[in-house]
C-alpha cells in the first residue's frame, strides 16, 4: 500500500510535465495562429476597400489583382530576372556591411582612441540623408551592380556598428571580474562573456538592417538600373499599372518579413541561454 501511495506524486508530475510540453508546443501554433488571421484580416480589408471604397483605380490595387499581376510576371520570366538581380545585389551588400559593422563595433568597445577617431565620422555619416548620396554612386559606378552594393553597405553598417558597440559596452563588470578571478584571459573574456552578452544587440542591429538595406536596393534601382524590382517599380509607375507597383512592394515586404523571421528563429537557437 505504501509503494501504491509513493507512486501518486510522481504520476501527478508526469502528468504536469506533459501539459507543460504540450503547452509548449501550443504557444507557437497560437502566436501563428493570430499572426495568420492577422495578415488575413488585412487582405481582406485591403480587398474590399480597393473595390467598394476607392472610386478610382488609380490610387490601389487590390490583393486579387496584385497577385494575377505577380502571376504574369512570373510566367513571363522576368520576375525571376529581377529578384535575382535585387537579391544578389541585397545579399552581396548585407554580408559586407555586417561583417565590416561588427568588427568596427568591437574596435570601438575596446579602444577608446579608435572610438575618439571613428565616432565623429560614424555620427556624421550615420545622420547624413545618404539615400540622397545614390545618383552619386551611380555617377561613380554606373548603373551596374557595384552602385546597389555600395548603397546597401552605407545604410546597413551604422545600425550594426552602433549595436554591437552597444552590446559590448553593457556586459556585467562584475561578471567579467569574477571569470577574471578565476584566471580567465583577456581572449577567453572576449569569446566566453563579452561576446554572448552582446550578441541579442548584434541581432537587434543585424535585423534592423534588413529593412535599410532593402530600401537602399530599391532606392538605388530608382535612380537607374538595368533590372531589379526598384526597375518593376518605376516602370509601373511610369506606366500607371498599379497593380504591378503593388507587386513590387508586396515582393519586398515579402522579403523583409521572410529575413526577419529566419533572424528570429537563428536567434532563438544561438540565444536559447536567455529563457
Amino acid at each position: 500500500m505504501a509503494v501504491h501511495v509513493s507512486t501518486l506524486p510522481d504520476a501527478g508530475r508526469e502528468g504536469s510535465r506533459s501539459l507543460t510540453a504540450a503547452a509548449r508546443l501550443l504557444l507557437p501554433l497560437r502566436r501563428s495562429g493570430w499572426a495568420f488571421a492577422s495578415v488575413i484580416g488585412g487582405f481582406l480589408i485591403w480587398e474590399l476597400v480597393s473595390r467598394y471604397l476607392v472610386a478610382s483605380k488609380l490610387f490601389l490595387a487590390a490583393p486579387s489583382q496584385i497577385l494575377v499581376a505577380i502571376a504574369d510576371l512570373w510566367a513571363d520570366g522576368e520576375l525571376t530576372k529581377h529578384i535575382e538581380v535585387s537579391a544578389s545585389e541585397f545579399l552581396l551588400g548585407y554580408v559586407f556591411a555586417s561583417i565590416a559593422g561588427v568588427l568596427l563595433g568591437i574596435a570601438l568597445a575596446n579602444s577608446n582612441v579608435t572610438k575618439q577617431v571613428l565616432q565623429p565620422w560614424i555620427s556624421g555619416l550615420y545622420a547624413t540623408p545618404t539615400i540622397a548620396l545614390a545618383p552619386l554612386f551611380i555617377l561613380w559606378m554606373g548603373v551596374g551592380i557595384w552602385s546597389k552594393v555600395i548603397m546597401v553597405v552605407t545604410l546597413v553598417v551604422f545600425p550594426v556598428i552602433i549595436n554591437t558597440e552597444a552590446g559590448l559596452r553593457t556586459t556585467s563588470r562584475e561578471l567579467v571580474e569574477m571569470v577574471r578571478c578565476f584566471g580567465a584571459s583577456r581572449r577567453q573574456i572576449f569569446l566566453k562573456v563579452a561576446l554572448p552578452s552582446a550578441l541579442p544587440f548584434i541581432f537587434a542591429g543585424l535585423k534592423l538592417g534588413i529593412g535599410r538595406g532593402l530600401i537602399g536596393v530599391v532606392v538605388a534601382e530608382l535612380f537607374g538600373s538595368r533590372a531589379g524590382i526598384g526597375q518593376i517599380i518605376s516602370q509601373a509607375a511610369d506606366a500607371f499599372n498599379m497593380p504591378q507597383l503593388f507587386a513590387g512592394v508586396v515582393i519586398l515586404a515579402v522579403a523583409g518579413v521572410g529575413l526577419t523571421s529566419a533572424f528570429g528563429w537563428l536567434e532563438g537557437r544561438l540565444l536559447h541561454w536567455r529563457e
